[in-house]
């Protein structure tokens, strides 16, 4: 399917932006989104017997996108558990 949305320069500039962290384009970027947010326990089901992502799976990779960049007091969230590690 072929969709066309009209997005407003801040909206617009912000996917970028986000899709650009992710390494993905912005397609790319709005189909991960809409894949994580219209799958339902009987597409679970579907998508876990025909070797697609289960809801715990898409969940688990939004969890790892969204800790992309993130830092406390400059310091990454990886360094701050190798740290812990320590």
């Amino acid at each position: 399917m072929t969709l066309t949305i009209d997005l407003p320069d801040n909206l617009q500039a912000a996917l970028r932006a986000h899709a650009s962290a992710e390494g993905v384009s912005e397609a790319g970027y709005i189909r991960r989104m809409l894949e994580r947010d219209l799958t339902t326990p009987e597409a679970e089901e579907t998508h876990a017997n025909g070797g697609g992502m289960t809801r715990s799976q898409l969940a688990g990779q939004r969890i790892r996108e969204l800790r992309k960049g993130v830092t406390l007091g400059g310091i990454s969230i990886k360094e701050l558990i190798e740290e812990g590690r320590e």
